[in-house]
């Protein structure tokens, strides 16, 4: 990660959020146990297998990986790793989900996009709906929002419907909450910490259960921040948990990202969980291996997990 070392302000420190922090509707609470304590390693973290990529790259992905490309490779290395949760879309859970029906969880991912058309303008259109989730028997439904994006007044009032629904059915929802458009790259960029920060503080307001964040890094582009953040200092775990601070009594999952060398990605599940994180929502960094390499990493991801306990 080799992110830079600077002395950093003194922040409050706060531990992080759990289920019985949240005011949650007997439904919710049920899923959201079930999430974190019916499987994996049953201690109060999460470790979420995502496979929207395929919609969300293209194939491209799956190319270091040729066996990925078959989602019952994903399906298969959540049940015999012990993921939490597999999340995707409808179409992977109706055609794919069969046989691992009720042994791993599923998140229904409910909106997305494809990343042909440029990101200056970014939404994610509805592909579900709670409804479904609701009859594929999913734990959570997954949401992705797009902060900053010209089109957010849109995103606001598509998530305002699932949202709704949500508290009708008892149905948990999981925000992605990605810093996007032309304003947002004017400011520092979508992985600066007033982008990250801001994310993970819609995610609360907007009244996600679940957010799921990717790590602020430091960049060229950090002047260009608002003057609070780009005077401030920090290094990559005080950058984390500020992020985490704000996005108050909302559990928060950490994204793997693009591939990291095994060094990297260990070093960040830590960093990502001693700052307060619930887990971890690693895709590429864990299925574009071989199986066997794929069970390999997520042994020691869960041993970090171990560490953490609710």
């Amino acid at each position: 990660m080799n992110e830079p070392d600077a002395a950093s302000p003194p922040v409050a420190k706060t531990n992080r959020a759990t289920l019985d922090d949240l005011d949650l509707s007997l439904g919710k609470r049920t899923r959201l146990h079930r999430l974190l304590y019916g499987r994996g390693l049953r201690n109060g973290t999460l470790l979420v297998l995502p496979i929207d990529q395929g919609l969300e790259h293209g194939p491209i992905d799956f190319f270091p990986n040729p066996p990925s490309l078959d989602p019952d490779y994903q399906w298969r290395l959540a049940d015999e790793g012990g993921y939490n949760a597999l999340a995707c879309h409808y179409g992977l859970a109706r055609k794919y989900m069969e046989k691992y029906a009720g042994r791993v969880p599923l998140i229904l991912k409910i909106n997305g996009k494809t990343s042909i058309p440029s990101d200056a303008d970014a939404l994610s259109t509805l592909t579900g709906s709670v409804e479904d989730a609701v009859a594929l028997g999913a734990d959570a439904v997954g949401y992705t929002l797009y902060a900053g994006s010209p089109r957010q007044d849109e995103d606001f009032s598509q998530f305002q419907a699932i949202r709704e629904a949500c508290d009708q059915y008892g149905m948990p929802v999981v925000m992605w909450s990605y810093p996007r458009g032309a304003a947002i790259e004017d400011k520092g960029g979508r992985d600066s910490l007033h982008a990250v920060d801001y994310a993970a503080r819609v995610a609360l307001e907007l009244g996600a259960d679940v957010v799921k964040l990717n790590l602020p890094k430091h960049s060229p582009k950090d002047g260009d921040q608002p003057s609070a953040y780009s005077d401030l200092t920090w290094d990559y775990a005080e950058g984390a948990r500020r992020v985490f601070q704000s996005a108050g009594r909302c559990l928060v999952l950490v994204s793997g990202g693009s591939k990291l060398s095994d060094d990297d990605l260990l070093g960040k599940a830590r960093t990502a969980m001693e700052a307060g994180a619930t887990g971890l929502i690693f895709g590429r960094n864990m299925w574009q291996r071989p199986f066997n390499e794929a069970l390999a990493i997520t042994r020691q991801v869960q041993k970090i997990l171990a560490d953490f306990p609710a």
